[in-house]
């Protein structure tokens, strides 16, 4: 037997053959670089990752999901893609990743990888084609290239902007050494957008997807999932046309727009649901769609990829009104699709929440603050305040504890279960994000939430590895290091190991009953079995329902539940 058909093995038999472990799991998205580093050059790679596995095991999770750990220059943190079937060197070799699979495994952790689509690096085999063959090749044809304005082609085809600032179009010198042609990227001019009305382009990524799952991946997280299919049919829109043609309340929600969320990115992903059935038990996928909430449903159908990631929670304000009209919403979309919801407060994209929930409730993606150095900074250009860090940390817990009880998967980032802080003070000639770069002035990027781990309390990387890190880490990530937290009562990382381990005892049916309370501070709500979860989004304690308290993601005042907390109790 060879030893991928070994490794699949793995997850196609034993107590990790559950077809719906998925629907309530918690998930835990490791970031490889920035999560243990094996060899002492500053990079997390594959061995730390496996060395970590009895953490992970202890922690409670039931699935990893990996961030990008592929060939890459790092242009995108990884999303940038040479090979789609390779390990990148700095982070290993694909028998290190086969071992990290069959450990996680037998730990009884599930395994999910992220899968980029929308495009691949400049790097790629397929892009170095494409630059050396000449305009109408099939080559250039799997990635979406155009002529330019003007009498000489000068100008982009289409004044739209990146994701990440500046032009979303990017000129080329053609082989005979002349200006050519231009091609488009949505996110940075090292990642070109891929042609997905290409047959061959289609088929690879079905290729791709069969090559991981042999491997013994459970399952796949789909980088901007709604962005693969497009219609470039000329002339094309201006920005300013698209923005009075955006009739949707959060965009457009018709399929119309000429690049996001069209409807004939289904079709593909019903050719992926073929391939995830022809495993046992089938492999899952979840849809990173910043979509309309009328639109989600599609992505998550049992026809597609099977679940779509709700980020409603986390743009929310810490607020028991939107807190209950979002779940609220989101079970009911979930029960008329089949689908299992989905909830997320931190990732690997945005402010950590527990810095989120510390700023004024305006805007938090966006506020301003002081770093715990009292230093000004921006996380995302907006106002400067005063970050209360004991604020955010405890709404933080209570909001976790919370996501916990209610049905669905939770998607946790690494680090929040130490309660983990943005990363404020990175000097710039430190700094990694392209989106830093491009909006210089406007946004900080996303390096603060990718600072390597701290799992001891002293040396140069705070035990990430025994060199430095790849990004600076701040002193105060001491107090914050594993080895502090370990076995400490009232720790974040024993509220999350003890909630993890009740969750799974307790979880049943993906039902949720609301308990009407006088006090409009208050959620509650009922789950199978007499579960109950009671947070109090105020500022004053109240007094708890009759019932046993399981745990509580701060101290009890007398019995009584106090401001910005959560508790569990039957």
């Amino acid at each position: 037997m060879s030893t991928t058909a070994t490794l699949a093995t793995l997850s196609d038999s034993g107590p990790l053959s559950d077809p719906n472990w998925w629907r309530q799991a918690a998930v835990y998205q490791i970031y490889p670089r920035s999560f243990a580093d094996s060899n002492g050059d500053g990079i997390g790679d594959l061995k730390g990752i496996t060395s970590k596995v009895p953490y992970l095991k202890a922690l409670g999770i039931d699935a990893v999901w990996l961030s990008p750990f592929y060939p890459s220059a790092l242009a995108d943190g990884g999303y940038d893609v040479d090979d789609y079937r390779d390990v990148d060197p700095k982070l290993g070799t694909l028998d290190d990743f086969d071992e990290m699979a069959k450990t996680l495994h037998g730990a009884g952790i599930k395994l999910i990888a992220d899968i980029v689509p929308n495009h691949s690096s400049n790097r790629h085999e397929w892009f170095k084609e494409a630059l050396a063959s000449p305009k109408g090749s099939p080559a250039r044809d799997r990635y979406i290239f155009r002529d330019g304005k003007g009498p000489d082609g000068e100008f982009p085809p289409s004044d739209w902007d990146s994701v990440f600032g500046g032009p979303a179009w990017e000129r080329i010198t053609e082989p005979d050494g002349t200006p050519g042609q231009w091609y488009m990227h949505i996110f940075a001019k090292e990642q070109p957008d891929l042609n997905w009305s290409n047959r061959e382009v289609r088929d690879d990524f079905l290729k791709t997807l069969r090559f991981w799952s042999d491997r013994g991946v459970d399952g796949f997280r789909v980088d901007v999932a709604h962005a693969l299919t497009k219609d470039l049919t000329e002339p094309l829109l201006s920005k300013l046309e698209l923005s009075a043609a955006n009739t949707g309340v959060d965009g457009f929600d018709d399929g119309t727009h000429p690049f996001w969320d069209r409807d004939e990115v289904h079709e593909v992903y019903a050719e992926w649901r073929e391939v995830f059935n022809e495993y046992n038990p089938p492999r899952t996928a979840v849809a990173e769609a910043w979509v309309h909430a009328t639109r989600r449903a599609r992505y998550a159908s049992p026809q597609g990829l099977g679940q779509a990631f709700n980020f409603d929670l986390l743009q929310a304000d810490f607020d028991a009104d939107e807190f209950r009209e979002i779940i609220t919403r989101n079970l009911a979309e979930a029960a008329a699709t089949g689908a299992s919801s989905t909830w997320v407060f931190s990732n690997h994209d945005v402010v950590r929440h527990a810095t989120r929930y510390g700023l004024p409730q305006v805007s938090k993606s966006k506020a301003g603050a002081k770093g715990q150095d009292g230093k000004d900074w921006l996380l995302a250009g907006g106002p400067k305040d005063q970050l209360d860090v004991e604020l955010g940390e405890r709404r933080a817990r209570a909001a976790t504890l919370l996501m916990l009880a209610v049905p669905g998967s939770a998607y946790l980032y690494q680090g929040e279960e130490l309660g983990l802080q943005e990363v404020a003070e990175i000097p710039e000639s430190e700094r990694q994000d392209p989106s830093f770069f491009r909006n210089r002035g406007v946004e900080i990027g996303r390096d603060g939430c990718r600072v390597p781990l701290p799992w001891k309390v002293e040396g140069t990387s705070f035990g990430f590895g025994d060199g430095g890190a790849h990004l600076p880490q701040p002193d105060w990530f001491s107090k914050y290091a594993v080895e502090a937290q370990d076995g400490t009562e009232g720790s974040t990382l024993e509220l999350y190991r003890t909630a993890l381990k009740l969750r799974h005892e307790l979880q049943a049916d993906e039902d949720l009953e609301w308990v009407e309370n006088a006090n409009p501070e208050i959620l509650h709500f009922r789950r199978p079995g007499g579960w109950q979860s009671v947070t109090n989004f105020g500022d004053t304690a109240v007094e708890l329902p009759a019932g046993t308290v399981l745990v509580s993601s701060a101290p009890l005042e007398d019995g009584k539940l106090p401001g910005n907390t959560t508790a569990w109790l039957r």
